[in-house]
């Protein structure tokens, strides 16, 4: 695996849209090269096991991954989720993460599809 085909991810953990529980968790050295489908069951495997990540995070079942933000590139101003673009932004499974355009340093949202679809409904928060 070359320098390029190696970076460092950051995956927002979304448990609730509604509430904005999300955690950050950093991801150095991932392989690009490998489908979103292997890196998801890397960080679900990860999650077990990792410190500082409290339990209801680690046994959610996440099952989406979307790009929310790359280096040099501009944020949402949705505080939870980009709700734009999706058919672009959302990973298909079993694409590389390089040919979905992941690079080093990218922001990533790990999330569960049918809360995000209730969300883009109806983008409230709960405080």
């Amino acid at each position: 695996m070359t320098d390029l085909a190696c970076g460092t991810v950051t995956v927002r953990l979304i448990r609730s849209f509604e509430h904005r529980n999300i955690k950050h968790v950093v991801f150095q050295n991932v392989d690009l090269t490998q489908t979103t489908k292997t890196f998801m069951q890397s960080v679900d495997n990860d999650l077990k096991t990792k410190t500082g990540i409290p339990p209801p995070f680690r046994t959610y079942k996440y099952d989406t991954i979307k790009i929310l933000h790359q280096a040099h590139g501009s944020k949402t101003s949705d505080p939870v989720i980009n709700t734009d673009r999706d058919e672009e932004l959302i990973l298909l499974p079993d694409i590389t993460l390089q040919d979905s355009g992941i690079k080093n340093e990218t922001e990533l949202s790990y999330f569960k599809l049918e809360d995000y679809e209730k969300y883009k409904k109806d983008p409230k928060l709960t405080w």
